[in-house]
């Protein structure tokens, strides 16, 4: 399956240069990955230009008022997805601001890291890492060990 990952910005701190280096790199071995970085002088210039980067695919975003996945849990809602014949799927995580209530209501899925605000930084490292993750999983591969 193709995954687009949309980021607005890129990674600033050394440490998520490198971890999202690290994972976009593994990832590649069980998808085809395209990576996509927006920018916008506003929260609306943003999900705009989110929207447009993800094109025809279906969009899942990073939003606290999203569903929370297990790692075993999000494994299996990929799993579904490409059995369902989805060719794609586009992440997205937002600016400072988040996304606006018109890009949530055009998504596909809101997709939750949970209670905890995270910097935007490490909020794509644990994106790449989540979806590597739920790919050694659907592979049968021991990284996870739960």
């Amino acid at each position: 399956m193709r995954l687009h990952l949309i980021t607005v910005g890129e990674p600033r701190l050394k440490y998520a240069q490198l971890g999202w280096d690290e994972y976009e790199k593994r990832l590649r071995r069980y998808h085809k990955v395209q990576v996509s970085r927006v920018s916008g002088k506003t929260q609306q210039a943003e999900s705009e230009a989110v929207l447009r980067a993800a094109g025809r695919a279906p969009l899942v975003l990073l939003d606290p008022r999203g569903q929370e996945f297990t790692s075993e849990g999000l494994s299996a809602w990929l799993d579904a997805q490409a059995v369902s014949g989805t060719g794609e799927l586009a992440f997205a995580i937002g600016g400072p601001e988040g996304h606006t209530d018109a890009l949530r209501a055009q998504a596909a899925r809101l997709w939750s890291f949970g209670g905890l605000t995270l910097p935007h930084d490490l909020a794509m490292v644990v994106l790449l890492e989540a979806l590597y993750r739920a790919s050694t999983i659907s592979a049968g591969e021991p990284y996870h060990r739960g």
